[in-house]
């Protein structure tokens, strides 16, 4: 087996925990290997660091399968790996894994894949060239585990089409891993159920890692719905509530919104506390660059029943958002979830005015006492830099906000402490007020 030396000072991220080891932390290879191959890590010291797999066509030289010299890495191996990834969303997800991430790269210590799970269905990336040889047998060990609580896969798609590929010298590809199944899925998530394409969706077809931040805007608009049409307003003349989720792709805020507003409505109702008719004062709209994303979210409105509440036109946010100001419309609550601003360090500085801008923008439509809620999915974008856009924001278009609560991903997307790339979504939901 090669083994792979560091430079004198060199491997920091990899003695706090981290799994990466990049080109210019080397110093020397000694033994023949081909890339994708396992090799061995010493310190400059001679000290053994554990094994990993090397590629000389990426940045990332080398990234780490395990930290104890001696194990093999074989079939057991990852058996173990996955069972106890599986273990884990057990345990911190409970009775909630219908869909969820099943394996998430290096915070499972299986670096360099992600595999999701919609209902019976098993969608696999790969991101990275040594992981390859172990994908399959990655998919094997989450049959076996999964079977072993009742669970069958029904069939595994693979949409390892990122351009992220490109930089470990791999080529797109998309394709079934075993038998042909309908790529169409349905699943049902904080009780709204999606049809997720798992072929032509983003990513691997569906945001799973917005689950519970989309269950907590569930229950600030059943209070809204609450206190507007329950509370102190009461008398008011015919008070009506306006929701606006921005970059809405498969309509998920939007549709969460929407069912809690209508479940609030009907218990209200039911109840004999609120007049009938209140859902015709209620007003969900979605916003997406893409037709094709419309479309989807207009037929998971459908799929719920949520049609006359929750509707859907393709537009750019950048430009509809001013124009929305312009005409003079107010929100109650405003949603935007952009796709990621950067997708490198250099690239921050820009991000962070793209962030500003945006937020800006959303700010200036919600209503005195309005919600705001707004997040980053880029690592490179810090909690500390996230904050700070945002409050620079909220001082160019004289705004007050009032923290809600701050979150992150969903626990089945584990952050672990020292590998950054796993530490992405920052999600914020502020009361907007102006100065008083």
């Amino acid at each position: 087996m090669s083994i792979v030396t560091l430079k004198k000072g060199e491997g920091r991220l990899l003695k706090q925990g981290g799994l990466w080891i990049f080109d210019n932390e080397i110093d020397s290879i000694a033994g023949t290997f081909k890339n994708g191959d396992i090799v061995e890590v010493h310190d400059f010291d001679g000290y053994k660091m554990g094994k990993g797999y090397i590629n000389q066509n990426s940045k990332i030289r080398v990234r780490m399968m395990t930290r104890k010299p001696d194990t093999e890495i074989d079939a057991a191996f990852i058996k173990d790996r996955v069972k106890t990834a599986w273990d884990y969303r057990k345990t911190v997800m409970g009775s909630d894994i219908s869909s969820c991430r099943v394996i998430f790269g290096e915070a499972d210590f299986l670096p360099g894949i992600v595999v999701d799970k919609y209902e019976n269905v098993l969608v696999v990336e790969s991101l990275a060239l040594g992981i390859e040889a172990f994908k399959e047998k990655i998919v094997e060990a989450l049959k076996e585990v999964m079977a072993a609580d009742g669970i069958s896969i029904s069939g595994v798609y693979e949409r390892s089409d990122a351009k992220e590929r490109k930089k470990e010298g791999l080529e797109p590809h998309k394709g079934f891993i075993g038998g042909e199944f309908d790529t169409n899925v349905k699943i049902t998530e904080n009780g709204v159920s999606y049809m997720v394409d798992v072929v032509n969706g983003q990513k691997t077809g569906f945001f799973l890692d917005q689950k519970y931040n989309r269950l907590a805007m569930q229950k600030l608009v059943g209070g809204l719905v609450g206190t507007v049409f329950c509370g102190r307003y009461q008398e008011s003349e015919k008070p009506k509530i306006s929701i606006l989720d921005c970059f809405t792709h498969m309509g998920t805020f939007a549709l969460n919104c929407g069912l809690a507003a209508k479940r609030a409505v009907t218990e209200a109702e039911s109840a004999g506390s609120v007049d009938a008719g209140l859902l015709s004062r209620i007003s969900v709209t979605g916003l997406d660059i893409s037709e094709y994303a419309v479309s989807q979210a207009g037929e998971n409105a459908r799929l719920n029943g949520l049609e006359d509440i929750v509707h859907f036109r393709a537009a750019n946010v950048l430009d509809e958002l001013p124009r929305l100001y312009e005409a003079g419309e107010k929100y109650d609550v405003v949603i935007l979830d952009p796709p990621a601003f950067t997708k490198s360090k250099d690239a921050t500085k820009n991000a962070m005015k793209g962030y500003r801008e945006i937020n800006m923008k959303g700010m200036k439509l919600v209503k005195d006492g309005g919600y705001l809620a707004t997040c980053s999915c880029s690592h490179f974008m810090t909690q500390e830099l996230f904050t700070q856009v945002i409050g620079q924001a909220a001082k160019a278009v004289h705004k007050r906000l009032r923290q809600v609560e701050f979150r992150t991903q969903a626990p089945d997307h584990p952050i672990l402490w020292a590998a950054n790339e796993s530490y992405y979504l920052k999600f914020y939901i502020f009361q907007v007020v102006d100065e008083k």
